[in-house]
């Protein structure tokens, strides 16, 4: 890897970003250049104002994240929260009285890992936009089911009552985290906020799974 860089040249290429025509709502790739929403977005109402993601999950982002969370490789998050904040620059700059808030992981799961990457991404962007950031106002009281094998409507009764606020939410939040996939979770997490005083939520993730 040439020296100063987070990573090679080879490996950027291989890399899928996520390009338009997205959904106007979670920020998913939609083939249809008409189309306004993906079709979770349609068929699910959000809460959340809208997202954005860095690239499309994959069979090559999707071992990087895993390398992340399983084998502490957190300097990867160095380059991702860098590309994140060139990309999408404009959005933090309009946003400057948001707070990040990392969606949280459960307190065994954080004993076990010892890190939240979405906390630390947080951390990481914070530093780049200049935007405050609150690692602990956003809680996981409930240790839940795995996910991946749930449907949209499964995913969101199995996080029902998994997240909690410990003080009033700020007006406008910016969920961080390092996937988004049917938006169960963010979804989750947005109506405690809401419920909490914030007006506004937004999300940005690394990755973002397909329709």
């Amino acid at each position: 890897m040439p020296k100063g860089n987070l990573i090679c040249p080879g490996c950027i290429r291989k890399l899928s970003w996520v390009r338009g025509p997205v959904c106007k709502c979670c920020g998913k790739e939609i083939i249809s250049e008409t189309a306004e929403y993906c079709s979770d977005c349609a068929i699910h109402p959000r809460s959340f104002s809208n997202g954005m993601a860095l690239l499309n999950y994959n069979e090559i982002s999707a071992p990087s994240l895993a390398k992340i969370k399983y084998h502490n490789h957190r300097e990867y998050l160095d380059f991702y929260a860098e590309a994140i904040a060139r990309r999408y620059g404009y959005f933090f700059e309009r946003h400057k009285e948001a707070v990040l808030v990392p969606v949280p992981v459960h307190p065994a799961r954080l004993r076990s890992r010892g890190f939240n990457q979405a906390g630390e991404l947080a951390v990481r962007l914070g530093r780049l936009t200049g935007l405050s950031v609150n690692e602990a106002l956003l809680v996981r009281t409930r240790k839940t089911a795995p996910q991946k094998d749930l449907g949209p409507d499964e995913r969101l009764r199995n996080l029902r009552h998994a997240f909690a606020v410990t003080a009033e939410a700020p007006p406008t939040v910016i969920l961080t985290d390092d996937i988004y996939t049917t938006g169960s979770t963010i979804e989750a997490c947005t109506r405690v906020l809401k419920a909490a005083g914030a007006c506004q939520v937004y999300f940005v993730s690394i990755c973002i799974g397909g329709s």
